[in-house]
């Protein structure tokens, strides 16, 4: 499991009863690692991750374990989080729950974060990522060669 790395981003449509289409390149190896079942839920900065079902139990085992002080943050991430398959046209339904939270409308972004996926809206998306590239390099990537 820990040496699936999914990366790239993918300009998608939800179609309209708030389906996701699952990009070939990805399908293959969700099916092989997780049997085709995910699991969403809501991200901190506004759109919403989405696990294979192993990388989801241990992100989930982790949260868990957050002592009282992190209740709030354990309700947002395991409060919310959904259990989805993917059908057999490759889809996954999101929830109307879900997708009013992260805002998705039609057109969405899905980002290949490594273990996990995040799944935004594409206007949203692009509004964040100028935000980032306004803010400049943290110090963590100032020595960084690229």
């Amino acid at each position: 499991m820990s040496s699936v790395v999914f990366q790239g981003a993918s300009a998608l449509s939800l179609d309209a009863k708030g389906r996701l289409t699952v990009p070939a390149r990805h399908r293959d190896v969700l099916t092989a690692i997780a049997g085709g079942q995910l699991t969403l839920t809501k991200h901190p900065e506004g759109c919403l991750m989405v696990f294979p079902r192993p990388a989801w139990e241990q992100f989930r085992d982790k949260i868990a374990a957050l002592p009282m002080s992190a209740a709030g943050w354990k309700r947002i991430f395991l409060g919310n989080a959904m259990d989805v398959e993917i059908d057999g046209a490759s889809r996954v339904l999101i929830s109307p729950e879900l997708r009013a939270a992260a805002g998705l409308n039609k057109e969405v972004m899905l980002l290949g974060m490594g273990s996990h996926f995040e799944l935004w809206d594409a206007e949203r998306y692009a509004a964040h990522e100028a935000a980032v590239m306004q803010q400049g390099m943290p110090d963590v990537l100032k020595d960084f060669s690229f």
